[in-house]
């Protein structure tokens, strides 16, 4: 028997709502410090009813961390008809908005990334999807080369650098930060034989 709509619908804002409650306690506290006991005192529900949603804490922090990167893939989202270097440039600042107003919660994945399989699946998973659109702007229909390939791949492992020091230190204005990160990507694609030009703003 189907399940009624509005259980459906019941059911989905419940999701909703522990999801949202899971984005600020992750923020606010370490992943150890928390329970599946304390989040349902949190969320004001049985613990039962948590793991009816959520079957484990890191089944509950991976879903929190998707949505995230679900909500952030859409804030990237730039009009593909753009020349690849102004399609880079209005996506990164987008995401550069988007660390600076998570500040705290985004410097927490940084670092859970070194103790938790979850976040660094994550992290991997959205350093391969960057890293394949960047390289269909850099080579449209082609294989890029291997020298192409690590200057992407290497530069994304460089740019969670920069924004672990960004948000360590808070001494750069969000502009700077970006002028450095596509100056860098800019020399690491020349060098890898890419030509000048190739993150060019405006059509050649």
């Amino acid at each position: 028997m189907a399940e009624p709509a509005y259980t459906r619908l019941q059911n989905d804002e419940r999701r909703r709502r522990l999801l949202e409650l899971g984005e600020r306690l992750f923020t606010e506290h370490a992943y150890g410090e928390l329970s599946m006991a304390r989040i349902a005192r949190e969320a004001g529900i049985s613990k039962a009813l948590l793991y009816h949603y959520f079957p484990s804490k890191q089944a509950y922090f991976a879903a929190t961390l998707q949505q995230q990167a679900d909500e952030l893939s859409a804030l990237v989202d730039v009009d593909p008809a753009l020349p690849p270097g102004e399609q880079l440039r209005r996506a990164l600042d987008a995401f550069l908005r988007w660390v600076q107003a998570n500040a705290d919660g985004y410097a927490k994945l940084l670092q859970g990334s070194t103790s938790h399989a979850e976040v660094r699946q994550l992290l991997d998973r959205v350093r391969e999807t960057t890293a394949a659109r960047i390289l269909a702007g850099l080579s449209p229909g082609e294989q890029p080369s291997p020298a192409l390939r690590a200057a992407v791949g290497g530069w994304l492992w460089f740019m969670d650098g920069v924004l672990s020091d960004w948000l360590a230190r808070r001494d750069m204005e969000r502009e700077q930060v970006l002028g450095l990160l596509l100056g860098t990507l800019d020399g690491a694609v020349v060098a890898a034989g890419a030509g000048p030009g190739a993150l060019a703003s405006e059509p050649a």
